[in-house]
């Protein structure tokens, strides 16, 4: 929306807020974070806007939903500061974040496809035994042992341990998130990656929740991008009117 300038030239808080569901305040309080430029102040004290700060709080609102709150606040900070390369900066680091996001998305995906082509085949956790010892499942895997403790230390298994003998026991669930994790391991992911994918795999109850919430995901990160887009328009539109 366009804010219809009062005589003079000028707007005031609530010219600024009224369409875009804000408080006066809030108004000020961007003013106060350096997210609108500083406005001048009339001969009885009180802030008058101006196209100028129109353009910045249109900027800044479409910022945020791509961004996020903070980044977007960083960005209008940079440019107000006359630290445009700094803004720019930022926002490239936005857009390698949701390009770093969609790859692992698809790592994701692909790992639960290998998941998917494996189930077929033989079972690696042991029968009679309630699980698999950790030699027997690095075998099945072409894994080594020592890799398996390290993927534990690292939180991305956490096998029971037998009562009798103290040894690691794996069970499906358990076998799952190792073939999960040796899957993103092969596609290039650290371990600090891989443990909250699978935090997640855990907490939706298994693979096959995770894999119906990739559709959202998608659309998530689309929607983002998106975002993005509207936000360049509107951050363009007001670089063009401090010229």
């Amino acid at each position: 929306m366009r804010e219809k300038l009062q005589s003079g030239g000028r707007l005031r808080p609530v010219d600024l807020a009224r369409g875009h569901g804000l408080s006066t305040q809030a108004v000020r309080n961007y003013e106060e974070a350096g997210i609108l430029p500083a406005a001048d102040r009339t001969p009885a004290g009180y802030r008058a806007y101006t196209s100028l700060h129109a353009a910045a709080l249109r900027a800044f609102l479409a910022l945020v939903p791509g961004h996020g709150h903070r980044t977007a606040a960083s960005i209008m900070r940079a440019v107000n500061e006359g630290a445009v390369d700094g803004a720019f900066r930022l926002v490239d680091e936005s857009h390698a974040q949701l390009l770093d996001d969609r790859r692992t998305l698809q790592a994701v995906e692909s790992a639960l496809r290998d998941l998917g082509e494996g189930a077929g085949s033989a079972p690696l956790v042991a029968s009679g035994a309630g699980g698999s010892f950790i030699g027997p499942l690095a075998g099945a895997l072409g894994l080594r042992p020592a890799t398996l403790r390290k993927w534990e230390r690292a939180g991305l298994v956490r096998p029971r341990r037998d009562p009798r003998t103290g040894y690691r026991v794996y069970d499906e669930a358990d076998v799952r998130d190792v073939r999960l994790a040796h899957q993103l391991r092969r596609g290039g992911y650290p371990l600090e990656r891989i443990a909250p994918l699978l935090a997640e795999v855990r907490a939706a109850g298994g693979t096959e929740p995770l894999a119906a919430a990739l559709g959202d995901w998608h659309g998530r990160l689309s929607a983002r991008g998106r975002a993005m887009l509207a936000g360049a328009a509107e951050l363009d539109a007001y670089l063009r009117e401090r010229g």
